[in-house]
């Protein structure tokens, strides 16, 4: 649909291409949740997304639209008044207000590092908003760390809301722009009517330029989490802790008093009222549990000496770095031991250099793997690939803390977001040759996977061919399907785990082409064969063959 058009406004959520998949242990607790998918990542179009849809459509394929707080009301603030959206092509009269801070942002004087004005410049976007009128569509800003750590990014505006005073209410992520202000135009100042018009306008000329750096987890550390990590060592912050824990016991039990009272009359409850006879005052927390609460293992180490966590933090600053977990930051004691930054490029170079010196060249291999998405067997490849590219290469922390290439060229080394994902063992799974009447080859294999094993079905289609990733109500093809029988002693971990798919028609089907792998993590032990049957049906553009059934044994 929206090849045939300049610009897609996105105010709503169509039907998924794949669905949500919440990845298991053996015990049945969710180790991992995989959103469903309402884009593939080659999608290239220029799009505006309204209030929270970036964040929904957006979060299976990486982008910085996400849901930091779901609380915009109806002005904007911190706005870059000199940027295009703002000059043209429909002219702008930006009538300017000053009104009093938004309360939160007083919260977070500690993460900007700077006093917060009493007052703000503002400019009215919306003529209703959800403070001032209930029930009115409420806005999402994203978060602001790491936003523009890449050259396919840009915050434009703030706005009234609860958390910073720099969260992003208006900005762009590649082709994707993010207008989080909620309301209809109808709901608009005419002043707004036009900057939206603009932005439209202004994301028309992304076509084909794509996201470069993706944030796939929404709660990446960034090295802005140190602040608040420095913030939670001091008094200060646990002593404000308190204050404000003492003040909304005092207010619930207040409320609490009340609503007894008005129990006692026989009157009628609100719902609120009901909750709030329930209310029992926390215990009082003492300096030591709020330490061991937000610095953690970090506390065996400093206890309560407030000043050796700052220390620290700040001798340790150009060296952490965060993995997939949810506001995890560690050292990097390999790149501390060179003395270079995690962030600078020159680190690059020196492990380069190491190779081709034989020198620590374990380390040099880990903070290559660390830091890019490159596979490179040879000192040759790498050195080749960073005097080809060094004038180009950024560092993106919110994009899983890698050096990147400045390019939109898809085929170029480095940007590969799944050069992290194959292990080399699957290339010991070998599929037969294709061609015109044997179109489908399918094999499988054990790969080991340290502690455990995964069952990997590795499916070869034939150039010009294609079987069904995903099919649309409306349409009459038959979707790959893979099932997996295994023999007594052994059970699955997780959900199948299915490879990427290509876009094939506006109803909503996806496709497989190419070369395919399926993946299931299984645990136990014994002998035996697991039975893997794969279901598809062969296309090309001017024939379908007949559904097929492929079964493979696979020795355990």
């Amino acid at each position: 649909m929206s090849s045939q058009f300049d610009v897609t406004v996105i105010d709503g959520t169509p039907k998924a291409i794949a669905e949500k998949q919440l990845i298991k242990d053996t015990n049945g607790k969710i180790t991992k949740y995989v959103p469903p998918a309402y884009l593939t990542e080659n999608f290239n179009r220029p799009v505006v997304f309204i209030g929270e849809t970036g964040e929904k459509l957006g979060r299976s394929i990486g982008l910085k639209l996400d849901w930091y707080c779901l609380c915009l009301d109806a002005y904007a603030h911190s706005f870059r008044k000199d940027h295009e959206i703002f000059k043209g092509p429909f002219p702008v009269k930006m009538t300017i207000e000053t009104k009093p801070t938004p309360e939160d942002a007083f919260h977070y004087e500690y993460y900007l590092g700077k006093t917060t004005p009493k007052t703000l410049p503002m400019w009215r976007v919306q003529t209703k908003g959800y403070i001032s009128d209930k029930g009115f569509r409420i806005g999402m800003v994203s978060r602001p760390w790491g936003f523009e750590d890449s050259p396919d990014a840009e915050a434009i505006s703030s706005g009234v809301c609860a958390k910073t005073l720099d969260a992003v209410a208006l900005g762009r992520h590649g082709n994707f722009f993010h207008w989080g202000f909620a309301a209809s135009p109808e709901y608009m100042t005419p002043e707004a009517q036009s900057v939206l018009a603009n932005a439209i306008v202004y994301i028309s000329k992304f076509k084909d330029k794509g996201v470069i750096a993706r944030k796939y987890l929404d709660r990446r550390a960034t090295k802005e989490y140190l602040k608040e990590l420095k913030y939670l060592a001091t008094r200060e912050a646990y002593e404000s802790n308190k204050e404000m824990n003492l003040k909304f016991d005092q207010q619930m039990l207040d409320d609490k008093k009340k609503a007894e009272e008005k129990k006692a009359k026989n009157e009628k409850l609100t719902t609120w009222e009901e909750q709030t006879l329930s209310y029992q005052p926390q215990p009082k927390q003492s300096f030591e549990d709020f330490l061991k609460e937000s610095q953690k293992d970090l506390f065996s180490k400093f206890g309560t000496n407030t000043t050796a966590y700052l220390e620290y933090y700040d001798q340790n600053k150009d060296y952490f770095y965060a993995e997939d977990a949810s506001y995890v930051i560690t050292v990097d004691q390999d790149a501390k031991s060179l003395g270079i930054p995690n962030t600078d490029k020159r680190l690059l170079e020196k492990c380069i250099s190491l190779l081709e010196k034989g020198e620590d060249v374990d380390k040099a291999k880990r903070i290559l793997d660390r830091y890019t998405l490159l596979d490179f067997k040879t000192v040759q490849e790498w050195r080749s690939w960073f005097e080809k590219n060094k004038s180009r290469i950024f560092f993106t922390q919110s994009g899983g803390f890698y050096f990147m290439v400045n390019t939109y060229d898809e085929s170029a080394e480095g940007n590969n977001y799944k050069k992290k994902q194959p292990d080399v063992s699957y290339n010991n799974i070998k599929t037969a040759e294709t061609d015109d009447n044997n179109a489908v080859s399918v094999a499988a294999g054990i790969v080991n996977r340290g502690q455990s094993k995964e069952i990997a079905v590795k499916v070869k289609i034939h150039p010009g061919y294609h079987i069904y990733a995903f099919v649309a109500d409306v349409d009459p093809y038959i979707k790959t399907e893979l099932k997996i029988n295994l023999p007594a002693g052994y059970t699955k971990v997780g959900d199948l785990k299915k490879p990427s798919f290509k876009y094939f028609s506006d109803s909503g089907t996806t496709i497989y082409d190419g070369e395919i792998l399926f993946t299931q993590e299984i645990s136990g032990t014994g002998n035996g064969e697991a039975t893997c049957v794969i279901g598809y049906q062969c296309c090309d553009t001017h024939i379908c063959f007949p559904p097929a059934e492929k079964e493979i044994k696979v020795d355990l």
